[in-house]
């Protein structure tokens, strides 16, 4: 089970992770090639805007760098690690968003779960996996626990989006990764996304991360990504 994830750990990054260890450079960008793998991508290089599809590699690769360098003990399948990442914005396009009055955070893990459970011919730990991290990568907080797919979504969306956690990762895997899938419009476009989920969904829990401050919070992110 370990392998997807479900293993309770602090949602805490600070109680997960007590004594960060140096990062090391991580700059092999190559991606899985598994035949689930290639599906998922294929899928969302139809759905995503390149924005969110670059964001989202990003993601992955900061997770796979984080993994290797901060826990290291972690048995957690990489293939779930790309495909989750790959998906946890799904919700965030124009047909999704019209589609219901579901948070976009619910609404891709449901998603999510359906195309998994499909193209894994039934696979429900595998699913379940993806649709719970999918569903609380938002769900940022110092207490109560989280499975390990699921804080590895948190600390790399939030190190993107925001700039935190840099110390958990080597500026030459942030410059290599950054170089491979270009941040170009990202920060404007997430920002927008914020505030269309707050505008047509005020109930949804993007609203727990402030209205107005996560926007704010995204646009102020100043981690250089890239060496000048």
């Amino acid at each position: 089970m370990s392998k997807y994830g479900f293993e309770k750990i602090s949602r805490d990054i600070k109680l997960a992770l007590p004594t960060p260890v140096a990062p090391t450079a991580q700059t092999n960008t190559e991606l899985p090639k598994s035949a689930l793998a290639t599906f998922v991508l294929k899928y969302v290089e139809k759905e995503l805007p390149a924005e969110v599809l670059n964001h989202s590699l990003r993601v992955y690769l900061y997770s796979k760098a984080i993994i290797h360098d901060q826990f290291p003990k972690w048995d957690l399948d990489l293939e779930v690690v790309f495909v989750t990442s790959l998906l946890h914005d799904i919700g965030t396009t124009t047909k999704n968003m019209a589609a219901t009055k579901l948070s976009f955070e619910w609404y891709g893990g449901i998603i999510s779960r359906d195309l998994v459970l499909e193209e894994t011919n039934g696979d429900k730990d595998y699913a379940d996996a993806v649709a719970e991290a999918i569903i609380r990568h938002q769900d940022l907080g110092e207490s109560g626990y989280i499975t390990t797919l699921g804080l590895i979504l948190q600390v790399a969306t939030i190190l993107d989006n925001v700039g935190l956690h840099n110390h958990l990762i080597h500026p030459d895997t942030l410059d290599a990764v950054n170089k491979r899938f270009s941040r170009q419009g990202w920060l404007n476009c997430f920002a927008k996304a914020i505030d269309n989920e707050n505008h047509l969904k005020p109930w949804g829990h993007t609203s727990a991360l402030g209205v107005d401050q996560f926007r704010n919070d995204v646009l102020a992110n100043k981690l250089n990504y890239e060496k000048l």
